[in-house]
């Protein structure tokens, strides 16, 4: 059954698209990445910038949208003092203690 058809039967009170409905498999939804509630908003990015993006969310193994989600709740931190430091960052910052480049 087309779209179409199934929005007519809707309208019809048609008891037939009930059973349809009832007799179709479940969708295999996405899980979602966190346990916490979300709330979708849209963000209108030059498409460069969204290119740059979706390289380093796939450079990381996740998401465009987490990586996008960690800058912002990183960006806050910094807004009110509760930062928080990737390892990987304090480790490059210790190699360059460690291994100074003559100035």
């Amino acid at each position: 059954m087309n779209r179409g058809d199934a929005v007519k039967r809707f309208h019809s009170d048609d008891e037939r698209l009930a059973e349809l409905i009832d007799g179709s498999q479940p969708a295999d939804l996405p899980r979602p990445d966190s346990d916490v509630p979300m709330v979708s908003r849209s963000v209108r990015l030059p498409l460069d910038t969204y290119e740059r993006i979706r390289a380093a969310a796939e450079t990381r193994g996740i998401g465009v949208t987490t990586l996008m989600r960690q800058w912002i709740e990183a960006g806050l931190a910094d807004l009110d003092d509760t930062a928080t430091v990737s390892l990987a960052d304090v480790r490059r910052a210790l190699a360059a203690l460690a291994h100074p480049h003559a100035a």
